[in-house]
């Protein structure tokens, strides 16, 4: 490890769309990064794909933690300035019980936050979503000053276990009384979108537009929300490492816009791409649907869903303008139709 760098981040989920990035990003901004995976397997899946992307990975380290064990947490934090806590379970389908989810989304949040803790670290950077803020609203604008009723029978699962992830850590914030005592700055993307830098599109966004491009979606649910390029989203979680202002607040890392998926297929569409739908499917189809498949009923809350997000601190505290929501629809498709096989 080389010494001269701007400090050093305890990175979770390394291994995912956006850990990836964001390592890249840290890597790229010197910092020296500490990831966390499962499995040495994983390190060296991780290592080759920031190199394949020409990033110098001679910073960059391995722990291996779990979001569900103490094991190993105290040990990968100590000498860390910071903490970016991104690892979280995702899947649009809500699992067979609500625990499946919600243990390891808060579980993880809390032991980021008392290892850091632990460690003396300045800040903690965790990755929520605009989920934990958009509730059950159906149209208008939603802000940092939203947040999500878990109590709802509206709401999916993974919306729950991020709105409930997201506020345990700002309990755990309030119980430090030290004016010196470690910051919380939390980033709530948008849907997020983007060209991944490895080779898996396994991830929701991806497998969404797999299913696109292959056709295999004949009609679309009547849902719209802001989004994110991974690009710029892992441009802010940096950013938040060491951006004085941002210090306790709730970052929406989004486009102000909500885009439809009728919109992403449109876009698909008019790059030249045969499989994509622009039909909009009736509502009782996914109604019926959900009956019987876990990832409709997933999606259930956000039928009928338009709503706008009020960036306007997040450009004024980081000066940020994320890129056109077309252009990383774009990259995404012409990313995931050159991996598919």
């Amino acid at each position: 490890m080389t010494q001269d760098t701007r400090g050093k981040v305890l990175l979770t989920g390394i291994s995912g769309f956006i850990g990836l990035h964001c390592a890249k990003e840290a890597l790229e901004q010197g910092f020296e990064v500490v990831g966390s995976v499962r499995s040495e397997a994983k390190e060296n899946e991780v290592r080759a794909t920031l190199e394949a992307a020409s990033v110098d990975t001679a910073n960059l380290s391995f722990a291996h933690l779990d979001l569900t064990s103490d094991k190993g947490w105290d040990e990968a934090a100590a000498g860390c300035d910071y903490i970016m806590h991104i690892a979280s379970p995702f899947t649009i389908a809500n699992p067979k019980t609500e625990d499946e989810m919600i243990i390891p989304a808060v579980q993880g949040s809390l032991r980021a936050l008392r290892a850091g803790k632990a460690a003396g670290v300045k800040r903690v950077v965790l990755t929520s979503s605009i989920l934990s803020m958009m509730g059950t609203m159906k149209t208008g604008t939603f802000g940092p000053d939203n947040w999500t009723d878990t109590n709802s029978t509206e709401i999916s699962t993974y919306t729950k276990s991020k709105t409930l992830a997201e506020r345990a850590a700002w309990e755990f914030m309030d119980t430090l009384s030290d004016e010196n005592a470690m910051e919380l700055v939390v980033v709530n993307p948008g849907g997020v979108f983007g060209p991944p830098l490895g080779k898996n599109i396994t991830g929701q966004t991806m497998a969404l537009t797999d299913q696109m491009l292959r056709g295999k979606l004949p009609m679309l649910p009547n849902i719209a929300f802001p989004m994110v390029d991974v690009r710029d989203l892992a441009v802010l979680h940096v950013k938040a490492l060491t951006e004085t202002s941002a210090k306790g607040k709730r970052v929406i890392a989004a486009t102000s816009d909500p885009i439809s998926f009728i919109q992403m297929a449109q876009v698909m569409k008019d790059q030249g791409y045969k499989g994509p739908s622009t039909r909009k499917a009736p509502d009782f189809v996914l109604k019926f649907t959900a009956l019987f498949d876990r990832e409709a009923k997933g999606m259930l809350g956000m039928l009928n869903m338009n709503l706008s997000a009020n960036t306007s601190a997040t450009k004024e505290v980081f000066g940020w303008t994320p890129r056109a929501a077309v252009e990383s629809i774009q990259d995404t498709a012409d990313a995931v139709r050159a991996l598919q096989h």
